[in-house]
């Protein structure tokens, strides 16, 4: 059997996340693939399953907004973060994805980025042989595999990933692109 990404998004994505659990919601225990983002389904999201998946919408779309310029358009396709986030965040055709399976590494996209919100699931995907990357650990909370296009990155909240910490971030990102 092959692996699938689950999640929500689209399969085709430059910039996937990867979080550790789905949003605790009925729909979410039987999705078995990736799926856009429809209506107002982050805003139903945020409100049954409160501020924590709020904040990894926000954190989402803040770290969209701050990717360079030069790799990802993502920032001039909206006004805002919060415009982007409303608009375009993890809907059809975004080339976005929020993914609660493990990152299916396709050595033969190299457009692909992969970014693991949280070293405690990233070292957890390690342990259990769920991926197979070669971190260099830059500090305690950001690691990166410059080989498979993966970043490790404290996990989606306003005070893990702070604006100083998504800008590290788009600079680590920014030293993928130019090492590919």
């Amino acid at each position: 059997m092959t692996e699938q990404a689950i999640g929500l998004g689209v399969q085709n994505f430059n910039v996937a996340v990867y979080v550790a659990k789905a949003p605790p919601m009925p729909y979410f225990e039987t999705l078995q693939s990736v799926e856009p983002v429809i209506n107002e389904q982050i805003n139903t999201i945020n409100q049954h399953c409160g501020n924590g998946w709020r904040k990894v919408f926000n954190v989402y779309a803040k770290v969209l907004f701050a990717l360079p310029s030069e790799h990802y358009s993502f920032a001039k396709q909206a006004d805002s973060w919060q415009a982007y986030r409303d608009t375009f965040l993890l809907q059809n055709n975004s080339k976005t994805a929020l993914l609660f399976s493990a990152p299916i590494i396709n050595g033969t996209n190299k457009n692909q980025l992969h970014i693991i919100a949280g070293r405690t699931h990233a070292k957890n995907l390690l342990q259990q042989g769920k991926l197979n990357a070669q971190f260099n650990w830059l500090d305690d909370e950001f690691a990166i595999d410059t080989t498979n296009n993966i970043i490790v990155c404290p996990y989606f909240d306003y005070r893990q990933l702070s604006n100083i910490k998504i800008a590290r971030l788009s600079e680590l990102v920014a030293k993928l692109k130019t090492s590919n």
